[in-house]
């Protein structure tokens, strides 16, 4: 796929990217696309693994009237979904760089016709320097068709081409030994991926609460992509610089490996 040097891909949660108030900040996705772009002068190339469709589409439709969860879930994501679109690209145009979206579901990583689609258009974007943005369509993704969530998609995304590196962005350091907020506990700097940690991951330790997808939902899809030799950070997105402290070979969040 393409002439670099390493492609990765970088999962952003929702909780990265809003502040308490539940409101998207821009700076936040600033920071992120100026590493992708650093990277990207490094012949390091990204897909990018966005959520914030549906906390996008509630900044613009407010409270709304739809009484089903799943329905009213659906309409925030369609809506929000442009929107973080426009965000994205502005951001990369800042930055002398294209992106595009792609918006999979759970069935096209099923071998057949849409597995090998789905593969072609990244090797096309990624070929011509292009920021693929993928998020779950969730305007039509229900039920069986449903990732858990976009850890993942993630998850299968970086198997399915190869990743060299997978890097899952949260709102704490990385995995813990006890609770993250307590002076006793401690970050677990690297997991191998048929290790047993699952007893640390308490319920408050999970985290996200916009997003579907909590600390044992990110240490699982982790566990699945090193185990196919890739190696798999779970870090702070908050920080200044976690994506090129990562590359760079710093110590930064939980390792996962094979």
């Amino acid at each position: 796929m393409g002439k670099y040097k390493q492609k990765i891909v970088i999962k952003v949660g929702t909780n990265v990217m809003t502040n308490k108030d539940k409101r998207i900040v821009r700076p936040v996705l600033r920071r992120l696309v100026r590493q992708i772009a650093e990277l990207y002068e490094r012949d390091i190339i990204t897909i990018l693994v966005s959520s914030g469709s549906v906390i996008a589409g509630k900044e613009v439709l407010g409270r709304s009237k739809i009484k089903d969860k799943t329905q009213r879930r659906q309409v925030y994501s369609a809506i929000g979904q442009p929107r973080m679109m426009r965000l994205y690209y502005n951001i990369f145009m800042d930055y002398g760089m294209k992106c595009a979206q792609v918006l999979p579901t759970k069935r096209d990583f099923s071998p057949g016709v849409h597995r090998e689609n789905m593969i072609n258009c990244y090797e096309g974007l990624l070929s011509e320097g292009v920021i693929p943005i993928l998020n779950e369509d969730d305007a039509v993704s229900v039920t069986m068709s449903m990732f858990s969530d976009n850890d993942e998609l993630a998850s299968l995304v970086a198997q399915l081409i190869n990743a060299d590196k997978l890097i899952i962005l949260t709102d704490i350091d990385g995995l813990y030994d006890g609770h993250p907020d307590s002076e006793n506990s401690s970050l677990i700097e690297e997991v191998s991926s048929d290790e047993n940690v699952e007893k640390y991951i308490k319920e408050s330790n999970k985290g996200e609460a916009e997003g579907r997808g909590g600390m044992g939902s990110k240490l699982d899809y982790a566990k699945e992509a090193a185990a196919q030799n890739i190696p798999t950070f779970i870090a702070n997105g908050k920080r200044d610089n976690t994506i090129i402290d990562i590359i760079d070979g710093k110590s930064v969040g939980t390792k996962i490996m094979h």
